[in-house]
């Protein structure tokens, strides 16, 4: 009995195992079918994937040496390509540690080159081993086809315009950088000149400072160094020209050049821009001797090693896009306005600084590079010394031109005597005379002729000359002798005393100096017997010996004579009230003869018959003038009005010579010109 209890609870015990097996199987038999389905989905994956390699085993082992061979190459190219990525944070800065930047892109570079001469043969050996699978149907067809795709796609791109681009790409954001590092470099470091119209740097006896540090010229050079490998010598070349010639530009802003773009129709005569032509030759010499010196100095630092042309060219692009060219084109306009004698000696003064300038300009716009500001150079002197020689040659005309004119009214000195004398010694002295003579000896050698000092002191001794016998021919123009003499008379004296202790004076000889003296006193001894001497002889004493029961007879004898006396007095001087005597001394002089040949004999008439008319009602009309009011209005002749800001002289119009009046209003005075 016990032992049935035992086997069956024995049998209990293995059934329940086998029940726990069962669930146990159940449950892990459950979670098989998912992954069942899983490998059942796969298999045709997997079956895509072994069929390439459906080979026989002897094929397999031996493809094995084949691929690795392949393979090796690609792998090298890969990792040169790692490395690459691996300089890239250290192309971020190129203007802290520039050296570094250099040394890190010429690693790049070598990097580059690298894939460049092995990506080619890596490709090749891929492509040997499609070959190889495909001649030993080590893998199926269209296994082939995929691999045959990848490798066209490759070499495209190694033989297309993104060759190399293992990075490249990364290598021209690098270069870039470095290009915008020397426009930076350039812009920081352009400083224009601290300077004012009113201040230039050789009035102050400073040179221009070095345009760029030394350091940056250093940097410069290393960077071009590096980026005419890569062909971009031009970007920087332009670069360099856009920024310097901007700062060129903007120092020469700073002195108000405004006028240089002045043109022919904007001004009269040369008189109205005479100030604008005294700063040009100023500006001029500052521009070329400190701006486009240092400018010329840099080019050739920076650009030496890129030759000759290239920094030359730099330039010349530099002056002519920061404005050099204006400066021709004012002395160009100058040349073409009116033609007249105070612009010769404007063009004098410009071919004056064109000359003093030579060798500068030699030096910096000497070459190819600079044939435009060569050219117009070269016209500009022609224009100048033409010019200035087609004047001078023609001032002989102009002054016998005036001798048409009618003298003046008012006796004075003509304008054109004044303006001549002045000029003559003007251009005898150290200023003009010798840039007239070179501008002379230039223009005789155009046209083949020698050139002889004597030539020029002749035509200005003829200029006197001829202003003579133009005064000659004016004084016959005067309706009465005392104009006539008086006119004489001052124009003697401007001869003697304003030419006198001259270089034009001196040429003209002391004899000739001592005739126009005498002939000054000449005709004041007859102006004063013509003007003034006929008055004396109206006060006549004669009938007017006071004797009893004769003074009604002398009363009426001293009214008719002072009568008389009036008459011709106020007509005297009414006449001569406009007159004028410029200098003062020979108006003082002139006055006091008067005075002495009147005044007395009035004086001396009215103390002792004045008395006879005094005491009469109609007193005022005989005993009309006092002595003092007489010395008065004595003292009030003569006198020269307020200058008018007026010409030199006028000329004719003359064909093609001369427009109409040759220096129309001139803003100077005409003894000062």
């Amino acid at each position: 009995m016990d032992k049935g209890i035992e086997n069956l609870i024995s049998a209990r015990k293995l059934l329940k195992a086998n029940v726990e097996k069962s669930k146990a199987l159940g449950l892990s038999l459950e979670k098989a079918g998912p992954r069942l389905n899983e490998i059942n989905q796969r298999l045709p994956t997997l079956e895509v994937a072994i069929r390439p390699i459906r080979a026989q085993r002897d094929a397999l082992s031996t493809v094995g040496g084949h691929i690795n061979r392949a393979v090796v190459p690609a792998a090298a190219v890969l990792k040169v390509f790692d490395a690459i990525h691996g300089l890239e944070k250290s192309l971020s800065d190129a203007q802290h540690n520039l050296q570094g930047y250099l040394g890190v892109l010429k690693r790049l570079e070598e990097a580059l080159r690298f894939l460049g001469d092995h990506c080619g043969m890596a490709i090749q050996w891929l492509g040997d081993i499609v070959e190889y699978l495909e001649d030993h149907k080590v893998a199926d067809d269209w296994y082939i086809s995929g691999l045959k795709k990848a490798l066209d796609s490759l070499r495209r791109l190694e033989v297309g315009e993104e060759k190399g681009r293992l990075d490249g790409g990364l290598y021209v954001v690098a270069v870039n950088r470095l290009e915008n590092e020397f426009r930076r470099l350039l812009t920081e470091n352009s400083v224009p000149l601290p300077m004012s119209s009113q201040s230039l740097p050789g009035e102050r006896a400073c040179i221009a400072p070095s345009p760029l540090p030394v350091a940056v010229i250093h940097k410069l050079r290393a960077i071009l160094g590096r980026l005419i490998t890569d062909g971009r010598l031009e970007n920087c070349v332009a670069i360099y020209i856009e920024v310097r010639s901007s700062n060129v530009r903007a120092s020469l802003q700073a002195l108000n050049l405004d006028y240089l773009e002045i043109s022919v129709s904007e001004f009269n005569d040369v008189a109205s821009i005479e100030v604008y032509i005294a700063q040009w030759g100023k500006h001029l010499e500052f521009a070329v001797k400190h701006l486009f010196e240092a400018e010329y100095k840099l080019c050739n630092d920076v650009f030496e090693r890129m030759g000759l042309d290239v920094w030359k060219s730099c330039f010349a692009k530099i002056a002519a896009q920061a404005g050099f060219l204006a400066f021709l084109q004012f002395g160009k306009t100058v040349t073409e306005s009116k033609k007249d004698p105070i612009k010769m000696l404007k063009l004098l003064d410009i071919f004056d600084s064109l000359s003093k300038l030579r060798l500068d300009f030699n030096k910096l716009f000497g070459g190819a590079p600079c044939a435009d500001i060569q050219n117009l150079t070269r016209d500009l002197i022609k224009r100048l010394i033409e010019g200035a020689c087609e004047i001078f040659w023609e001032l002989l005309v102009q002054v016998e031109l005036q001798r048409q004119t009618p003298p003046p009214p008012d006796c004075s000195i003509p304008r054109v005597v004044t303006f001549i004398t002045d000029y003559c010694n003007k251009l005898l002295g150290d200023d003009y005379k010798p840039i007239l003579t070179q501008a002379l000896v230039i223009e005789r050698s155009w046209k083949h002729e020698k050139f002889q000092e004597r030539i020029l002191i002749n035509e200005l001794l003829n200029l006197v000359k001829a202003i003579e016998h133009n005064l000659e021919t004016w004084s016959k123009g005067y309706d009465d002798p005392a104009s006539s003499y008086l006119f004489l008379m001052n124009n003697h004296w401007h001869l003697y005393k304003y030419l006198k202790d001259t270089k034009l004076g001196g040429l003209l000889g002391d004899s000739w100096l001592r005739d126009h003296e005498q002939g000054t006193g000449y005709y004041s001894t007859l102006y004063l017997r013509e003007g003034w001497g006929k008055l004396p002889a109206l006060l006549s004493r004669e009938g007017l010996i006071l004797f009893s029961g004769g003074r009604a007879t002398a009363r009426n004898l001293v009214k008719k004579r002072l009568k008389d006396f009036n008459e011709a007095f106020d007509e005297m001087y009414k006449k001569q009230a406009s007159w004028i005597v410029a200098d003062k001394d020979l108006r003082d002089k002139t006055r006091h003869i008067i005075v002495q040949t009147i005044v007395p004999v009035y004086r001396s008439y009215m103390q002792n018959y004045g008395p006879l008319v005094e005491q009469d009602q109609s007193a005022s009309k005989y005993a009309k003038y006092t002595v003092q009011s007489i010395e008065k209005m004595f003292d009030s002749l003569f006198l020269p009005r307020p200058l008018k800001q007026g010409s030199s002289f006028k000329a004719r119009r003359m064909s093609g010579k001369f427009n109409n009046a040759v220096v129309d209003q001139y803003k100077t005075s005409p003894v000062t010109v």
